[in-house]
C-alpha cells in the first residue's frame, strides 16, 4: 500500500519557509573577527593612574650630612689627656658590677637568668605586698554593715515579741546541764538488759532513744548559734 501523505504538507512547508531562515539557529556572522595583532597584553586591564603633576613651589631637598669631596679634616690637634691614668683611676674608684644570678638546670651547665625564670620571689618587693586589696576591705565593710542591720532588725523583733537574749554564762550553764543530762540518759540506756522481751522494756528503750535524740539536737543548736533568745515568762 502507498505511504500516507497528509494533505496539509504543502501548507506546512510554505509556513516553514516563510517564517524560518536557514541560519535561524546559529545567527548571521555579524561580529567582526578580531585581528591577530590586537592580542591581550599583560596588565592591559589594570587601571592606570593619571600622570603626577609637578608642584610649582617645590622645596629644595635637605642637605646631606655626608661630607663633600672637597672637605679636608682638621690636622695637628693633639690632646694632653693621659688616658692610661684616667682609666686606672676610673677602674679603682668605680663600683664593681654585681654578677647576675643564673639558674643551672642540666648537668651540662645550661643556664638562664634567674630573674626572668619565675623562680625568684619578686612579688615580695612590690609596694602593695601584704596589703589587703580594696575589694576585700569593701566586701568586709559591706558584710559588717549587713550584720549590724540584721542584728538591729532582730532586736526590734525581739522587743516586739518580748524576747530576751541569753548571756554567755547562762548559755554555758544550759549547755553543761544538757550534756550532763545526756550522759545520765546514755548511762541508763547502756544499762538496759540485752534481751528485751516485754512491752514495758520496749517502750522504755524507745523513750530513752527519743530523749537522747532530742538532747543531741538541743546541744547541737546551742553550739552552732552564739546568740540564743528565749521568750519572757
Amino acid at each position: 500500500p502507498l505511504r500516507y501523505i497528509s494533505k496539509f504538507r504543502p501548507f506546512v512547508k510554505h509556513e516553514a519557509e516563510k517564517n524560518k531562515s536557514r541560519w535561524k539557529t546559529m545567527g548571521p556572522a555579524k561580529v567582526a573577527v578580531p585581528s591577530p595583532k590586537d592580542f591581550l597584553q599583560k596588565h592591559s586591564k589594570e587601571p592606570k593612574l593619571p600622570p603626577r603633576k609637578k608642584e610649582q613651589n617645590s622645596k629644595k631637598p635637605p642637605a646631606l650630612s655626608v661630607p663633600r669631596r672637597t672637605d679636608r679634616p682638621v690636622m695637628g690637634i693633639q690632646s694632653k689627656k693621659n688616658f692610661i691614668n684616667t682609666n686606672a683611676v676610673a677602674a679603682i674608684r668605680g663600683v664593681p658590677k654585681k654578677p647576675q644570678p643564673f639558674c643551672v638546670d642540666t648537668r651540662q651547665g645550661d643556664k638562664y637568668l634567674l630573674e626572668t625564670s619565675g623562680l625568684a620571689p619578686k612579688y615580695i618587693k612590690k609596694k602593695d605586698y601584704g596589703v589587703t586589696p580594696k575589694y576585700v576591705a569593701r566586701r568586709n565593710e559591706e558584710r559588717k554593715r549587713a550584720k549590724e542591720e540584721y542584728e538591729a532588725s532582730i532586736l526590734e523583733d525581739l522587743k516586739k515579741k518580748a524576747m530576751k537574749k541569753l548571756s554567755d554564762e547562762e548559755r554555758t550553764n544550759v549547755l553543761q546541764a544538757l550534756k550532763k543530762n545526756w550522759q545520765e540518759t546514755q548511762r541508763e540506756y547502756l544499762g538496759l538488759s540485752v534481751v528485751i522481751d516485754t512491752m514495758h522494756k520496749k517502750m522504755h528503750k524507745q523513750r530513752l532513744e527519743l530523749k537522747l535524740k532530742e538532747l543531741e539536737q538541743d546541744i547541737q543548736a546551742l553550739e552552732m548559734h552564739e546568740d540564743v533568745y528565749i521568750a519572757n515568762e
